[in-house]
């Protein structure tokens, strides 16, 4: 499954990573509601709930969100389903529907039993049989009663025993709710070619499955399916096998429907089982006997959207299968990409489903970056078919070996369609950075967990984050690093081969790995695999190494906030780390750290400034670097003197690393600016883009502008911005068009210019508006994608009112896309003129305009402008009640701890204090006065560190 923070360098430690994890916390609530009612729209009044499907048990109660649920005994072992689904939906009915279904499990009885447990969740049981012992004609046992226990499991209570060794059918029918929510089996409304459309579709994983019919819902009891769909008519029905009959069957009432059966399925899991009933149309074309067919909206097969996900497709099967040395296994695969969709992909065997644009590229995109996180989305799903579909994890605590797996061969995947991607740069930049600022806390879990920690009501999708992702393909590239790539590929080969079909554990990788290792000469390892990889997934965080060059010493610790260091686990705190590392520019042999600290005589160095050490050479390893004194003033003098004679992901990670090494208190301020003095000489712009997040990060823009560090910042920056500030900008006057294979300009281009106008510089607030009037002039102009948010804002902010009335019509105009409203509904809160961010405001309240989240979004962007907090903050206190009223008390709680984030000075905190008090219940108080209190603290240390930077600016910002 596809899953996909802020920092910077003014937040203070604790109280940054509380508040951090509080805003984005509300982000993603504002995102989960704008991606199901649509970014502003109106929203629909909920359906009422369906009538109960028919006559049965109860049933049981609704899925607790992706719970792990009840652990089944080993008494049964599913071999085969017959499966039947038959959702009640005709195309212009108004609901509420519902669907039935009849599964029939062959099970093989390993232990003597009186009854028979499996998974069912929100399910209507009706009748229930058990057929056998097989092959006996007409044996059967008696079934006394059903029930449904805690724990989402159902109880077939018989009258007689299942005997071990002998094989049974339970015999199962079945009814549920069919609803809109886009877990389990789900209905989504759509529009194609102008008109209202519905269509049915799966999403099983992790532990859904069962909330569509009752089934052994664990990843390691895995079966065949046979499956059969009925339908209405007018709709084709997909699933994980090729359709292999299609006929016609009436219903009680007379009424016809179509009966879609599908071939024999290979042995798979339950949360992998997949249903698809659409009007969509499809392209299709064959690689290696593979019929690959990608299925979307009319509208968009006929405009080509999906015509590069085909392309792609097949080439990176054909590239996977030959680096395993094993070929994908199905006759078919179905792409479809479906308007709706929360779990943005899933790799359902033979049926991926994906959120539709994580699949469509318009032809007229000349530019790559689009291109580039499709080949990425693809590549992920693709190398499920291997790792995930064709080899299972034994539970969900091994998640990391589909997912973490799937995340580092989607970039191989990807850089093969797209081979001027730069994979080390796109690796770092978006996976290992990443999920370093998240792993670095004493309650961040390990990657790789004891089954006993994940049961009862343990929500298995949080499983599903950065560090079963991000941390699983860092350590797996960093793996790949120290073993060779051809050794690593060689025992991925002989690990799917052994377990083909099977599930397995981290021990089993690990096993196979070593083999290959014993098997040759070339690669010595300084402990047995599992001894170095369990270092890296049994315990959480990773490890800082400090580096000492007069003694040649490197110590490790794990790399925790100063402030927090304790910490418990069986490993005391140490990893066997693999170093690569270069002197002066030339390529060292590998070395490895495999305690708490080691002399390395071969890195201590002379006396000249010219004799350097750099380690962990293009991020090979999953760790942070903390030099001493001497090492950094000599890479500062390099850097300033010859800065391409470090690597540029060197050079990124170099800089990153003293950042987060000051936020965590390892290093002064001081020493993090000290490596930004060359930055004039920088022309990588993924470099850029991260320095500047972290000295100048989006949330605190507003905020640095109420110090004396904002024009010692401004004229230092802007010295070394001019030389690629102007490089990008003459291509974006002259020839943008031959930035369409720069993929980081693409990504980046916008923090660079966002800064360069908030700083000031007058051509980058005269290009905005040159930009902009030219589309004001020609409404069908297209301002370049990658600045337009900056070139809308600053285009408002320099304008007047003829502007924000334009930025207004466009807005509401009928072919604005969803991505375009929302860059004019943060640009709309960027005007100068106070009146204007009042009547927006004002618009914001009226329900024929807006709905309630957007009221919301609209009130959060102009909070964040530099005259718009007090507006924000009047507008807001003035109409509580309404406000109140209209919206309900979540969605405005959730503005005002956002407010608190933007309060400056102990006064506004106390004025916010009031009204907290007066507006908010007494257990509400108490979360909201915690976040003013820790913003209180932030206000005191972001003053003291602002002190230092300042008079570090004040004696350098001539240099």
């Amino acid at each position: 499954m596809g899953p996909r923070s802020g920092r910077g360098l003014y937040l203070g430690r604790r109280a940054a990573a509380l508040l951090a994890a509080l805003l984005l916390a509300l982000l993603a609530a504002l995102l989960a509601l704008a991606a199901l009612h649509g970014r502003c729209r109106r929203e629909a009044p909920p359906s009422p709930a369906p009538a109960a499907p028919g006559p049965a048990a109860p049933p049981g109660p609704a899925p607790a969100s992706g719970s792990s649920g009840r652990r089944l005994p080993r008494h049964l072992l599913p071999l085969h389903y017959d499966l039947e689904l038959w959702p009640r939906v005709r195309p212009g009915e108004a609901g509420p529907f519902a669907f039935s279904g009849q599964v029939n499990i062959t099970v093989r009885c390993r232990q003597d039993t009186d009854a028979a447990v499996l998974h069912s969740s929100g399910l209507r049981s009706g009748a229930a049989a058990v057929r056998g012992p097989l092959p006996e004609a007409g044996a059967a046992v008696e079934v006394v009663g059903l029930r449904q226990e805690e724990g989402e499991v159902a109880v077939l209570e018989l009258r007689g025993r299942l005997r071990a060794g002998r094989r049974y059918v339970l015999q199962l029918g079945f009814q549920g709710l069919l609803k809109e929510d886009l877990d389990g089996l789900f209905l989504t409304r759509y529009t194609d070619q102008g008109r209202s459309s519905m269509l049915i579709a799966s999403q099983l994983e992790p532990t859904y499955a069962r909330t569509v019919y009752p089934c052994f819902d664990e990843p390691a009891m895995k079966a065949t399916f046979n499956i059969r769909i009925v339908h209405d008519p007018s709709y084709v029905a997909l699933s994980n096998m090729p359709a292999i009959d299609v006929s016609e069957m009436k219903d009680e009432n007379g009424s016809l429907w179509t009966v879609t059966t599908f071939n024999t399925s290979l042995k798979m899991p339950t949360y992998l089982t997949a249903f698809v009933i659409c009007n969509f149309d499809y392209v299709t074309r064959t690689e290696r006997g593979n019929e690959i067919r990608i299925w979307a909206r009319k509208e968009a097969v006929k405009n080509g959207y999906v015509d590069y996900a085909l392309s792609i497709t097949g080439p990176i099967f054909s590239f996977l299968e030959d680096l395993f040395n094993i070929s994908y296994p199905l006759p078919k695969t179905d792409l479809v990409a479906l308007p709706d969709f929360g779990a943005g992909a899933m790799e359902n065997w033979g049926l991926m489903t994906f959120q539709e644009s994580s699949l469509m590229y318009l032809p007229s995109d000349k530019f790559t970056s689009r291109k580039a996180m499709i080949a990425i989305i693809v590549s992920h799903e693709i190398g499920h078919q291997w790792f995930g579909n064709l080899v299972t994890m034994n539970w969900w605590n091994d998640l990391w070996l589909k997912e973490g797996l799937a995340s580092y061969f989607e970039c191989l995947g990807a850089m093969f369609v797209e081979p001027k991607l730069s994979l080390d740069k796109i690796f770092y930049d978006h996976v290992v950075q990443p999920v370093l600022r998240e792993d670095n806390e004493i309650g961040v879990r390990s990657l790789s967990e004891s089954e006993d920690k994940f049961k009862g009501s343990f929500s298995l999708m949080a499983l599903f984050d950065s560090i079963t992702y991000n941390k699983g393909a860092s350590i797996t590239w960093m793996l790949s690093g120290f073993l060779s790539e051809k050794l690593f590929f060689r025992a991925l080969t002989l690990y799917l081969e052994e377990f083909s079909f099977s599930n397995a554990n981290q021990d089993d990788l690990w096993s196979h790995i070593q083999m290959v290792v014993d098997s040759q000469d070339e690669v010595k390892l300084p402990a047995p695999v599992k001894q170095i990889m369990d270092s890296w997934t049994c315990q959480n965080g990773f490890p800082v190494l400090t580096l000492n060059l007069t003694t040649g010493t490197i110590s490790q610790e794990q790399f925790l906030n100063k402030k927090n260091e304790n910490s418990t686990d069986s490993y005391n705190n140490t990893w066997i780390i693999p170093i690569s590392w270069m002197r002066n520019g030339s390529s060292q042999p590998l070395m490895w750290l495999d305690k708490s600290n080691k002399v390395f005589p071969e890195m201590q160095v002379s006396e000249s400034e010219y004799d350097w050490i750099l380690l962990n050479v293009n991020i090979s390893g999953y760790y942070r670097v903390n030099y001493d004194q001497l090492n950094l003033k000599r890479l500062v003098h390099l850097l300033e003197n010859d800065p391409k004679s470090i690597p540029a992901v060197s050079r990124f990670q170099l800089i990153d690393d003293v950042f987060a090494l000051t936020q965590f208190g390892y290093i002064q301020i001081e020493t993090a600016l000290e490596l930004t003095k060359y930055l004039a000489r920088e022309d990588e712009l993924f470099i850029w883009n991260m320095v500047l997040l972290n000295l100048v990060p989006e949330n605190l823009e507003s905020t640095l502008k109420n110090y004396e560090v904002y024009p010692l910042l401004k004229k230092y920056l802007l010295k070394r911005m001019l030389p690629i500030y102007h490089y990008y900008a003459g291509f974006i006057r002259q020839n943008v068009d031959a930035l369409e294979g720069d993929y980081f300009a693409q990504v980046y281009l916008e923090k660079l210019f966002e800064t360069a106008c908030w700083l000031g510089l007058q051509d980058c607030l005269n290009l905005s508006s040159e930009l902009y009037a030219k589309w004001m002039d020609n409404p069908e102009y297209k301002i370049p994608f990658f600045i337009r948010r900056t070139v809308c804002c600053y285009g408002i902010s320099m304008g007047s009112e003829k502007e924000w009335n334009f930025a207004w019509e466009m807005y509401n105009h009928t072919d604005s896309t969803k991505e375009d409203k929302d860059i004019l509904l943060s640009a709309m809160s960027c005007a100068k003129e106070s009146w204007l961010l009042y009547r927006y405001l004002q618009y914001g309240l009226s329900d024929t305009l807006f709905s309630s989240n957007c009221t919301s979004i609209i009130i959060l962007y102009v909070v964040t402008k530099d005259i718009g907090h007090r507006i924000a903050w009047e507008f807001v206190t003035e109409n509580w009640p309404l406000l109140g009223e209209r919206y309900g008390k979540e969605l405005l709680h959730d503005v005002l701890k956002v407010m608190g984030r933007f309060v400056n000075t102990d006064v506004q905190i106390q004025e916010l204090q009031v009204f907290y008090n007066v507006t908010l219940e007494e257990d509400e108080r108490v979360a909201t006065t915690l976040l003013l209190e820790l913003t209180k603290s932030e206000n005191m240390e972001r003053r003291e560190l602002l002190i230092k930077v300042a008079s570090w600016l004040q004696k350098n910002v001539d240099d």
